[in-house]
């Protein structure tokens, strides 16, 4: 498949899902935390990347929702950022590590706000602002 041959909806989402990616991994590679002190740094090191990262998990299955129907509600794909990370942060109990590699139980509620601000993001802010956000019957 070519760019040239995407819909609108496809063409938008990649859009999205790939400016977020490249905005936490921005965050991540310059580093912003070692500009903060104090609280702010032990607080942005502890749960950033649990707010941020439900956000591009859930904007990039934004991008291949195209391709399976039932990725198209939005509780669908909320539901699987949320299980995987929080499955992730419960094997790291267990010694199994995917996104880190200490088990903290507000980690797993910073992944319930994470995924509510992406839900957020997508009902509230882009179907409001982006025309060919939301799917219609043609496509």
């Amino acid at each position: 498949m070519t760019d040239i041959n995407l819909k609108p909806n496809q063409r938008i989402r990649q859009i999205v899902g790939i400016s977020t990616m490249l905005v936490i991994g921005a965050m991540h590679g310059f580093r912003i935390g070692q500009y903060l002190n104090g609280k702010l740094y032990i607080y942005y090191y502890s749960f950033a990347s649990d707010l941020v990262l439900p956000n591009g998990s859930f904007f990039i299955l934004s991008i291949v929702e195209i391709q399976f129907r039932f990725l198209h509600k939005w509780f669908v794909k909320a539901l699987i950022v949320f299980v995987v990370m929080t499955f992730s942060e419960i094997m790291q109990a267990f010694g199994i590590y995917f996104f880190g590699v200490t088990f903290d139980m507000l980690d797993i509620l910073m992944f319930g706000i994470g995924t509510l601000i992406a839900v957020l993001i997508d009902k509230q802010i882009l179907e409001r602002l982006l025309p060919n956000w939301r799917y219609s019957k043609k496509t």
